[in-house]
Formats: C-alpha cells, sequence, structure tokens
C-alpha cells in the first residue's frame, strides 16, 4: 500500500514541477520528495489499519 501512494505521490509531484515550468532536476527533485512523503503516510495508514483490523 505504501509503493502504491509513493508512486502516485512522486507522478503527482512530477507533474506539478513541470507544470510550474520546472527544469528536469527540479521535476526529479520534486517527483522524490513527493515519492518520500506519501510513503510515508502511506506506512502509517498501513500500520493504523493492521493494528484496528486485527
Amino acid at each position: 500500500m505504501y509503493l502504491v501512494f509513493g508512486i502516485l505521490g512522486g507522478i503527482w509531484g512530477a507533474r506539478l514541477a513541470k507544470k510550474r515550468g520546472g527544469k528536469r532536476l527540479d521535476i526529479i527533485q520534486y517527483s522524490v520528495g513527493y515519492f518520500l512523503f506519501y510513503a510515508i503516510i502511506g506506512v502509517i495508514i498501513t500500520v493504523i489499519l493492521d493494528r484496528t483490523i486485527l
């Protein structure tokens, strides 16, 4: 689940940087930053769901 969140966040970050007119390195930086942020959110959601369901 966290990998899916991370990939979607990375795609969103890349599109946002491209929309703002960023160069190649800007797009990569936004993509990695959003990937990490959303992957961490996915881990937190996974832990919460695992604790509440079981």
